[in-house]
């Protein structure tokens, strides 16, 4: 008996909102605060599941801790990430106004986001290595990296410590556990394995995280790392910033309409997460327990962040060309910052008074360091590493051909 079929179709994810609507945020499939349980640090991968579909919260929306991943949270680790979170959050501010001002090319910011890397990086240690993607700032100036030095490198001039070979925000800052940024997002990924086997391999007791955003998910090296991971058992976290948007596509177009990213690393033999990213407790919580893990020789932890890219992808993006312009204002996660601040104020460690002073002295620290970096040069001035830089830090002794080279160049 024949059977008649319709014409096959294939389906493409949309976004819930797009210009000129207000985004249904229903599908982020929220959990209550304080509802999700928290596992022993031995647990199977395979008994993760819940974990990866529900959402680890530990704020309420009156700024209350709640459930066991609240507890034993010191309260300095709360103070210090208002303090980096606030600093990550007036440097966008100020290095976007610069790129207007057209003293450099091209900036991203993390407005939004800042709760993600500066609540990990304390739950790391100094020596733990970190290969993050362009949106983790916070982590350099949670670990107190100069601003100057940040500065210069955004200036490409004659005082950038990686001398103009490296784009803007695209940092490289070893003694700070922060490894190179690759424009090829996926990279990162395997490195971050690698780094954490060649640990394991040395005897050593340092841990790796690797950054990734939801739109690299789709690239070969995230599955590459996620095999590499789970055979080995790898000591490596391996984050997912689920910010809701690539450059320009939604987050269903990587694979996250009918399941969570984090769900994938279960599938792949991974312990894994799915955390509320614009709740600093939580973060933090959650990155201690997956470091605790990888250092126990446990292996891996695959961590979903959920939060939203509050700004434009970059300075050259304009996100009100593909999503409602005041999205981010309707986000129900909120604003990391705020929620820590409520938080902070409710348990009697923070205040409106000192909200402010705290802000008006970073803005005053941030200000200064820009000062300073531009007295070495900006993107109109010319003030740029000396041509000779090109033939160094290639080679441990400096081949004869190139000495000739450089002889040539009068340099």
């Amino acid at each position: 008996m024949n059977q008649a079929y319709q014409p096959l179709r294939l389906h493409v994810p949309e976004p819930s909102g797009r210009p000129g609507c207000k985004t249904d945020f229903s599908y982020l499939r929220l959990t209550d605060a304080g509802t999700v349980r928290k596992p022993p640090i031995d647990v199977e991968p395979s008994d993760t599941a819940d974990l990866a579909s529900g959402l680890i919260r530990v704020l309420d929306d009156q700024g209350n801790a709640l459930g066991p991943w609240a507890e034993g949270v010191p309260v300095e680790v709360l103070r210090k990430g208002m303090r980096a979170m606030l600093k990550t959050r007036i440097f966008d501010n100020r290095m976007v106004i610069f790129q207007r001002q057209k003293k450099m090319s091209f900036y991203v910011q993390s407005l939004g986001e800042e709760a993600i890397g500066t609540a990990q990086i304390q739950a790391l240690k100094a020596e733990d290595m970190c290969f993050p993607t362009y949106r983790q700032q916070s982590i350099l100036i949670a670990r107190d990296v100069s601003l100057v030095d940040m500065i210069c490198q955004l200036l490409s001039n004659e005082h950038d410590p990686l001398k103009g070979r490296q784009l803007p925000t695209m940092y490289s800052v070893r003694d700070a556990g922060f490894f190179s940024i690759s424009g090829n997002l996926g990279t990162q990924y395997v490195q971050a394995v690698g780094w954490g086997m060649a640990s394991a391999i040395k005897g050593d007791t340092n841990i790796a995280s690797a950054w990734i955003g939801d739109g690299a998910t789709a690239s070969s090296d995230f599955y590459n790392a996620l095999t590499f991971a789970h055979v080995y058992r790898a000591p490596v976290i391996l984050n997912v910033v689920n910010n809701q948007w690539a450059i320009s596509t939604f987050q269903a177009i990587a694979g996250g309409e009918a399941t969570t990213f984090a769900g994938r690393g279960v599938g792949c033999g991974i312990a894994s997460l799915r955390v509320d990213g614009n709740d600093f407790v939580a973060v933090y919580a959650a990155s201690a327990w997956a470091a605790e893990r990888a250092r126990r020789n446990l292996g891996p932890t695959l961590i979903e962040w959920v939060t939203y890219r509050a700004g434009p992808h970059s300075t050259s993006d304009d996100p009100s060309k593909y999503r409602p312009a005041d999205d981010w204002s309707h986000f129900p996660l909120g604003d990391p910052i705020a929620r820590l601040k409520q938080h902070l104020i409710k348990i009697g460690h923070w205040s409106e008074e000192e909200h402010s002073a705290v802000s008006a002295e970073l803005e005053a620290e941030v200000i200064a360091a820009q000062k300073q970096a531009e007295q070495y040069g900006t993107l109109a001035g010319g003030q740029i590493p000396s041509a000779a830089t090109i033939f160094e830090d290639v080679y441990k002794e400096m081949p004869e051909h190139l000495k000739r080279q450089r002889q040539e160049l009068g340099i």
